[in-house]
């Protein structure tokens, strides 16, 4: 994305020293593996923007940055082992390429690398810095939770999942954008705006992929599609396709997500056409929407210049273009 594109540019010279360490290289391979096989690195990149939007230069914010993008990628190598997926980025996962005893460990060591960046902080923002990141690295492991206990639930709430996808992904993007804040220190009132922002963009962004799990390209998506029809993952498609079906077709998508076939491809291509009848992917793209207008409405309150608000909807919108 152009607007980020000279804070990527730095980022992708700090990330390739963020691990300094060689050895044990079963260890720190995976780590310099995951970081290494791209990914669009959104959130530290709007960091860095948001540090520069408040008049502070961004290269004081990128610690912070790199933290954020440590913690992510840690949460990525988890959350493949829990998922038993095998693609990340187009690419093999860390316990694919090695094994899930190594993903453990990489990813643990992942997280203590992350915290040890904000020590590069002078004690107020560090403290600050801390405790925003350990609130949500917390919410982030609570969404991974619901996310997982929804699997074998007979019934979710749309609410609890979007409850579920606000903590498991969305406030992480919030917090990155309130850390470029407080390293610009910038007022109290537009630290919660940035997050706020960032939260709203971050549950339509996840509905977002969900959408795509099902009617993505595979090869743009970088990850594999139909993945969560595999895994029984009442999202959000399934959560609406339950309320919005004939009798029959509910019947059918509560049996199809009670079963693991050997070959799936029969399986995602009937709660497909499922999802598709029942105007269910639309509907989707219609929840996308409201929280991405949602994120919008809360520039108006944020102390930066207008063509500043214009470049954070700018990015919104291209964000959420990302269709196939």
């Amino acid at each position: 994305m152009e607007v980020l594109k000279k804070y990527n540019t730095v980022l992708a010279q700090h990330l390739e020293k963020a691990v300094s360490k060689d050895e044990p290289k079963q260890l720190y391979d995976p780590i310099k593996y995951i970081l290494s096989i791209g990914g669009k690195r959104v959130r530290p990149a709007l960091t860095l923007l948001v540090c520069d939007f408040f008049d502070t230069d961004f290269n004081k914010a990128i610690p912070a940055a790199l933290a954020v993008e440590l913690f992510h990628n840690f949460s990525l190598i988890h959350d493949d082992i829990m998922d038993d997926s095998p693609l990340r980025r187009g690419k093999q996962t860390v316990h694919e390429k090695w094994d899930v005893n190594t993903g453990i460990l990489s990813g643990d060591a992942m997280l203590i690398l992350a915290y040890r960046f904000f020590e590069e902080y002078e004690p107020a923002i560090f403290k600050e810095l801390a405790e925003l990141f350990s609130e949500t690295a917390l919410q982030v492991c609570e969404g991974q939770q619901l996310d997982i206990d929804f699997e074998t639930r007979d019934s979710v709430q749309i609410s609890e999942y979007l409850k579920m996808i606000e903590q498991k992904t969305a406030v992480l993007l919030g917090a990155a954008m309130q850390m470029g804040a407080i390293v610009a220190n910038a007022s109290k009132k537009d630290k919660e705006t940035m997050y706020e922002f960032g939260k709203n963009l971050g549950i339509a962004f996840q509905l977002q992929d969900d959408y795509l799990d099902v009617f993505g390209n595979p090869e743009t998506f970088g990850k594999q599609v139909g993945g969560d029809i595999i895994s029984n993952k009442k999202t959000f498609l399934y959560l609406m396709a339950e309320k919005r079906s004939t009798p029959s077709q509910a019947e059918e998508l509560t049996h199809l997500f009670s079963i693991n076939p050997t070959d799936p491809a029969d399986k995602i291509k009937t709660v497909r056409e499922i999802f598709i009848a029942s105007k269910t992917a639309e509907d989707t793209r219609l929840e996308i929407e409201k929280y991405s207008n949602l994120a919008y409405s809360v520039l108006y309150e944020v102390n930066i210049s207008e063509d500043k608000k214009e470049l954070l909807r700018q990015f919104g919108k291209k964000l959420m273009e990302r269709d196939v």
